[in-house]
């Protein structure tokens, strides 16, 4: 490859992974809104570095505009992170603005804009927001931190933790004239040198710097001046600076922040926390039979605070959870599992054709070996559509910010519950899915959720709550989006839509029929127009959309008790499994999972009403079916007993009448050509192993087709 195109690999890495950080600090502003107690140290730790990191990959691709504004953010994450300042409801709020910022300015850097008016506008909407930031730097200590217990001392013992960056060389900074420098302010007592993460020799850059520094400092200096010598390299290093008194707390969070993973003892001494003598007495005792761990042998013999050792601990653990993570995980560009799922589905076509062909053959041994490789390239087949699997929970976690932003601005309180948001399906659906689930959420917000005076009236909390929840069911994945607000009301829909003209006069709905006109175009239950809703448009592209994917849509609503949605979607859009069938000359395949069951059809008992439609009595029931043949126009005369496969889908169960039954089959999804998208019935194609075309059914639009009672709406035009 190119140096130009490992530069254009490396900037597209950078997006990626500059995207995810920012989607990081505003999950971690969202965690920090929603903790009653003091700020987590490590959330805090997690937004600055996200900052740095942006920041400092920006500078290596002389991304200015990126560089400026997250220096801005930077430097008041930094004042948050050393206890400077705090993150009251003023500052988050700018602190998401900035996020939405860094996101637009990492947006023009990797498609430029080229109007100058668009790229003025967003230069200034940068430097009013950074003003607003550059409010936060100025220096305010907190009162009773560090700074004033210094004040009152005439010599003071400071602990400086310092890990320097790998392009510290290569930027011309030289740690030792740092430590030089904190010289000229006092006595260095203790000095430890971290070298863990010097790497391998064969893995060696002689221009990477890879040091770490542990000192205590005897100073009378003030804070001001020993942040001074860390002003020119700040960029280019991790400094944590402990001032005397209060010393537990601030050991802890050291622990916490420490990059390097190293042993209990180690980390205790290079904290100042424990003396090597100390230690040695207490490994000593270790080894001489006690059978207690070191922290407890540290903690009886009052060396260190039991808190100490716990941070001690839990730094541990993570670190070492951390890098088995790292290890699992190989980042793999989407085009290339997406090139992966259709040869697989080509090597699947290729398996049938191969089994096929035994049969034809009547080759006892070829049967047995093309069946042998047809149970291998099932499992093939599963770990490809596996790879492309994601939990569904970073998609719900983004409408945490919505409902933030949205619930502040229509005055509402709104919380919102995520479950299941460990459940996995295939990252294409997951994608097409996040625009729906949206507007449902704002839908929520808007007119589900009460105002808190309203609801406060009818005795319920101030509060609202949007919960939003996942599972896996039947081989699909059911989403449910549902609200404790004041629902929807049926006769209120009905009438809406007689004033439209969507429903005829006179004509008699169900309670479902009157909820399921929510759907219809150009309906909308919203007393006036606003920025979130009321033009009509939304609920009927919602329930398109979900149908595009295979899927489908049912409402629940209860007036004054709140509305719940369920969304059905298969787990993948690439290969199912399938039952194939076949009418006349022509091959169907029925999805798998639809399937409940297949019987006979005795002539005699076949009521067909309307060409098409028809009845049979099943079990004491009545069976809806559709005589397929019909359906499809498919010429010529038929041989032999027929069949119905009895499907389910949410809207009922009803039966098609097919000529033959095939079998399962494993289908590959070949999307219709734009002239047959609109072709009601047919969700898709796929092609056999013979070579055949056989068109897939979609189950919810047959079951539906069931139940006219017109002949010309049962014909598929």
């Amino acid at each position: 490859m190119s140096t130009a195109g490992i530069y254009d690999e490396a900037l597209t890495l950078f997006f990626d992974e500059a995207r995810e950080m920012v989607q990081q600090i505003e999950d971690a502003l969202l965690a920090l809104e929603l903790e009653q107690e003091a700020a987590n140290p490590e959330t805090i730790n997690a937004l600055f570095r996200a900052a740095h990191t942006i920041k400092g990959s920006a500078g290596i691709f002389s991304l200015d505009r990126v560089v400026r504004f997250t220096h801005q953010v930077e430097s008041v994450l930094d004042r948050v992170r050393k206890n400077a300042l705090n993150i009251d409801a003023t500052l988050s709020e700018l602190l998401f603005k900035s996020c939405d910022m860094m996101a637009a300015l990492l947006a023009e850097a990797e498609h430029p804009l080229h109007q100058p008016e668009a790229l003025a506008r967003l230069d200034l909407d940068a430097a009013t927001l950074a003003g607003q930031i550059a409010v936060y730097l100025v220096d305010q200590p907190v009162a009773g931190g560090p700074a004033d217990l210094a004040a009152d001392r005439t010599e003071n013992l400071w602990h400086i933790s310092l890990r320097f960056g790998k392009d510290a060389f290569r930027n011309g900074f030289d740690p030792l004239a740092v430590i030089r420098y904190l010289k000229t302010l006092g006595d260095i007592v203790a000095l430890v040198t971290i070298d863990d993460a010097i790497p391998d020799w064969a893995m060696f850059d002689p221009e990477s710097c890879h040091l770490g520094f542990e000192l205590s400092l005897r100073s009378s200096a003030s804070r001001a001046d020993i942040d001074g010598a860390f002003e020119f390299v700040h960029d280019d290093c991790m400094v944590r600076v402990i001032a005397p008194g209060c010393r537990m707390p601030d050991f802890v969070a050291l622990i916490q922040a420490l990059p390097q993973e190293r042993r209990l003892g180690d980390i205790l001494i290079d904290c100042g926390a424990v003396t090597r003598q100390a230690l040695d007495e207490a490994l000593l005792r270790q080894e001489s039979g006690a059978p207690a761990p070191l922290g407890e042998i540290l903690i009886a013999q009052h060396q260190v605070a039991p808190e100490v050792v716990d941070a001690a601990l839990s730094r541990q653990s993570k670190s070492r959870d951390a890098r088995s993570d790292d290890a699992r995980f190989v980042r793999v560009p989407a085009d290339k599992l997406d090139e992966l799922i259709n040869l697989v589905g080509e090597l699947v076509i290729c398996g049938s054709s191969a089994s096929l062909q035994a049969l034809n053959l009547n080759d006892i041994d070829l049967i047995g070996t093309t069946q042998q490789m047809s149970g291998l390239v099932e499992e093939i087949r599963n770990g490809a559509l596996s790879l492309r699997m994601v939990q569904i929970g970073e998609t719900f976690a983004r409408y945490r910010r919505v409902v933030r932003d949205v619930s502040g601005e229509l005055g509402k309180q709104v919380q919102l519950e995520i479950e299941g948001a460990e459940t996995e399906l295939d990252k294409s659906v997951v994608e097409k899915i996040g625009d729906p689930l949206m507007h449902l959420v704002r839908n929520a917000l808007d007119h589900g959720i009460e105002s808190p005076q309203l609801r406060l009236a009818a005795g319920k909390p101030a509060g609202g709550t949007i919960r939003l929840s996942a599972r896996h069911e039947s081989g699909n994945i059911l989403i449910r989006v549902s609200d404790d607000g004041r629902g929807l009301d049926g006769e209120k829909l009905l009438a809406k839509a007689l004033q439209s003209g969507l429903v005829a006069p006179g004509q008699v709905l169900t309670e479902a029929d009157k909820l399921n006109l929510i759907f219809a175009p150009g309906l909308s239950t919203a007393e006036a127009v606003t920025n979130l809703s009321g033009r009509g448009v939304g609920m009927d592209v919602v329930r398109k959309n979900i149908e595009a994917l295979r899927g489908a849509i049912r409402l629940h609503s209860v007036i004054g008790e709140g509305t719940l949605i369920e969304i059905r979607l298969p787990l993948t859009l690439a290969i199912i499994d399938g039952f194939l069938v076949r009418i006349g000359g022509s091959s169907f395949v029925i999805p798998l999972n639809a399937v409940v069951e297949c019987i006979d059809a005795d002539e005699s008992r076949l009521q067909l009403h309307h060409g098409a439609a028809g009845r049979i009595e099943l079990r004491g029931g009545v069976l809806p079916f559709l005589d397929l043949r019909a359906v499809f126009s498919i010429a010529g005369t038929r041989s032999g007993k027929r069949s119905i496969v009895v499907v389910q889908s949410e809207s009922g169960r009803s039966g098609l009448l097919v000529d033959q039954l095939l079998g399962e089959y494993q289908t590959v999804i070949k999307p219709l050509g734009k002239l047959f998208q609109n072709l009601r019935g047919i969700s898709g194609s796929t092609v056999l192993g013979s070579g055949e075309v056989a068109l897939i059914l979609d189950v919810g639009a047959m079951v539906k087709l069931a139940s006219v009672k017109k002949k010309e709406e049962v014909v598929v035009k």
